[in-house]
């Protein structure tokens, strides 16, 4: 008797679809829902990509055009508004994933991330669907970068190169997310969280190639730069728009995936003792 029903409920588990049984599919398919939820995040509330694309914009209307005139940046016979554009990017990617921890530390205060943490979830998968999810926040602002430029009169290389660009912002903003996860974890509140947040902004951006060469930097900011993650998003994004950069994309994009991979490990070693604790 017992046997003639041990069957069906053993074809029933082999029935099930393998994401169910498939440990890499689960983890997959669980980072996918986070990223699903930072989606519909979006769309309910699209205002905040116009709102952070005022400041670039500013950027590239201001600073762009008046540093253009006066040519004093060393730029290769590149135009400075071309050589300013991946920049700038990069900037907004870097901002806009910079302060991603405030959010997270929201989700804790509404008591959504402890919910998130009682599930079977892996919590690697969660830490990657969050850094995922805020990529496609820096996708959208580097679509309207990317117009902006064009509005303005920047001619870039923007033809299949443009999935490459995507990629390399992909990397960037998963970067500066996780970055910013970790920072969330050891901050634990939003006022904090700002505060940090402002004060590292500027510094990554001033000590990157963003705005000019390294080649022109005093030699200790040299360093800095070449420890800088925002100076390796610059150059790769720099490489497939105007065909100026000074190390081969891939090296750029292995270093930001690397770097990526280190905060998922930092962050998803301190959510669940620091976060959410």
């Amino acid at each position: 008797m017992s046997h003639a029903h041990a069957g069906p409920r053993g074809a029933s588990v082999d029935a099930r679809p393998e994401v169910y049984t498939n440990p890499i599919w689960r983890y997959l398919v669980h980072a996918a829902t986070i990223v699903d939820l930072e989606l519909r995040k979006l769309r309910r509330d699209p205002s905040e990509l116009i709102m952070r694309a005022v400041q670039p914009a500013l950027w590239l209307l201001v600073f762009g055009q008046a540093f253009g005139r006066l040519r004093a940046v060393p730029t290769g016979g590149v135009p400075y508004m071309a050589f300013l554009t991946p920049g700038i990017l990069a900037q907004s990617v870097t901002f806009i994933s910079i302060f991603y921890g405030i959010a997270i530390i929201w989700e804790r205060d509404m008591g959504l991330l402890q919910k998130f943490l009682t599930t079977p979830m892996h919590r690697s998968a969660l830490v990657l669907g969050k850094q995922l999810g805020a990529s496609t926040r820096a996708v959208s602002q580097a679509v309207i970068i990317l117009v902006l430029s064009w509005l303005v009169g920047v001619r870039l290389n923007v033809g299949w190169n443009v999935i490459a660009v995507l990629i390399l912002v992909i990397l960037g903003a998963a970067f500066f997310a996780g970055m910013s996860m970790v920072l969330a974890a050891l901050l634990k509140t939003r006022e904090r969280m700002m505060g940090i947040g402002q004060v590292i902004t500027m510094p990554l951006f001033f000590s990157s190639n963003a705005l000019y060469p390294i080649s022109i930097m005093p030699a200790w900011l040299k360093v800095v730069a070449t420890i800088n993650p925002m100076t390796y998003l610059v150059d790769g994004l720099r490489g497939l728009l105007i065909g100026a950069g000074t190390h081969a994309v891939w090296v750029d994009a292995l270093i930001l995936a690397l770097a990526g991979a280190l905060m998922l490990a930092l962050a998803s070693y301190l959510f669940p003792r620091r976060l959410a604790g």
